[in-house]
């Protein structure tokens, strides 16, 4: 009789999973062609925490799991979580990972290695991480108020990193009327945009907004602007005013951002 050794899974979100507590012992993977309980649950935490999954925590794996697997372990490397690898798929050390950063059941956020809402001194309003394609959006103070999965650009057209500032807000008809200005399309901007000029007062050339395409959220898949779900734009624009400044950086770990942020 071969013994499975016991790795102890902590994280009221996990425990009880016979699933897991394979994936945690190191006896098994959780990739193509895997589904069940543990891997919905590994799911749920993924979209707390602001990954995208366009197919929801459905218990199944595919493409959207193993993205957004991907880019959570992307954020877990740079959380100094040793021997994470961005392989999308879960083994023993990414789990570990999420147990020491998904937030409790229920709750969306993150535990801790929260990026600082300040980037070379100046307080921003929101913090846009490319590699692991999310946006985080702080209060006034500073407090963290969610997170959000985006997609941002191709290698050919990438979204540059460094300090923005909203330049004007587009309502629905503006957004409407400039996606057919541009591209043809009403719906190619989704239900709201919001115009990013440089820090300096230079345009950037780059905006937030929704899209008419949410499956491909967490991807590299735009022309330079940053695209989110149409419900995650509405918060964003109603909570963002002209003149916020917008920090944009390839990985939390950007030497112009503050602190990370502790939560307890």
């Amino acid at each position: 009789m071969v013994l499975t050794p016991t790795v102890a899974i902590e994280h009221p979100r996990f425990t009880g999973s016979p699933q897991l507590a394979d994936v945690a012992a190191g006896v098994a993977v959780l990739g193509p062609g895997s589904r069940g309980d543990g891997l919905r649950a590994v799911q749920g935490a993924l979209m707390d925490m602001g990954f995208a999954l366009y197919g929801g925590a459905d218990g199944r794996y595919g493409p959207d799991t193993a993205r957004a697997l991907r880019n959570f372990q992307v954020h877990a490397v740079g959380a100094a979580f040793p021997g994470v690898r961005a392989s999308g798929v879960l083994d023993a050390v990414t789990l570990r990972a999420l147990e020491a950063l998904a937030p409790a059941q229920g709750s969306r956020g993150q535990a801790r290695a929260l990026p600082s809402p300040f980037y070379a001194g100046q307080p921003v309003r929101v913090v846009i991480a490319l590699r692991e394609h999310r946006t985080f959006l702080f209060d006034p103070e500073g407090r963290l108020l969610d997170i959000f999965p985006n997609a941002v650009g191709t290698a050919a057209t990438p979204t540059h990193p460094g300090l923005k500032v909203v330049r004007a807000k587009l309502d629905q008809v503006a957004t409407e009327n400039a996606g057919a200005r541009l591209w043809n399309d009403r719906h190619v901007f989704g239900a709201r945009l919001l115009d990013l000029s440089w820090v300096d007062g230079h345009r950037s050339g780059e905006e937030l907004h929704g899209t008419s395409a949410p499956a491909l959220l967490g991807g590299d898949v735009s022309h330079g602007c940053i695209r989110h779900a149409n419900e995650d734009i509405l918060v964003l624009h109603d909570a963002l005013a002209v003149g916020d400044r917008i920090a944009v950086v390839e990985t939390l770990q950007d030497p112009h951002l503050g602190v990370p942020v502790t939560v307890g």
